[in-house]
């Protein structure tokens, strides 16, 4: 899975998280969490959309990044590296056949039931949770 370094800085209610290798790309949150499920999905919508203009956004390894004069400074200030993973969501599902556990998928729908979401829906954000947390 491709992943983006991005800086993280800010305090107490108050997260940022910049992308130096993707201009303009910069989402906050109220705390550590936060900010970094939204720089999730922001890594991918800024990456889509970078794409369908024929701009094609490459990720600098960290050596890179750390003798790039405005990584410096940004380290120099507090912030610090994030790996982030690159999930560009297409919008467009697909059908997908998998085997669970009898047990598992009971669990599933009754977790599903009561989060008001369909199972498709549950396990949709479940993945996206799972890939946010390896990062």
């Amino acid at each position: 899975m491709e992943r983006f370094y991005a800086l993280l800085d800010g305090g107490l209610g108050a997260y940022g998280v910049a992308f130096p290798d993707c201009p303009g790309c910069v989402v906050m949150g109220s705390d550590e969490n936060e900010a970094y499920a939204n720089a999730v999905e922001a890594l991918g919508e800024w990456v889509h959309d970078a794409r369908t203009v024929g701009a094609l956004p490459t990720a600098r390894s960290l050596a890179a990044l750390r003798l790039d004069p405005e990584v410096i400074a940004a380290l120099a200030e507090g912030a610090i590296f994030l790996s982030v993973p690159l999930v560009i969501e297409t919008g467009r599902p697909v059908k997908a056949n998998i085997s669970l556990d009898r047990g598992l998928l009971d669990a599933i729908d009754a977790a599903a039931r009561r989060s008001g979401l369909t199972r498709s829906a549950f396990l949709a954000s479940a993945a996206r949770d799972k890939i946010a947390a390896a990062g």
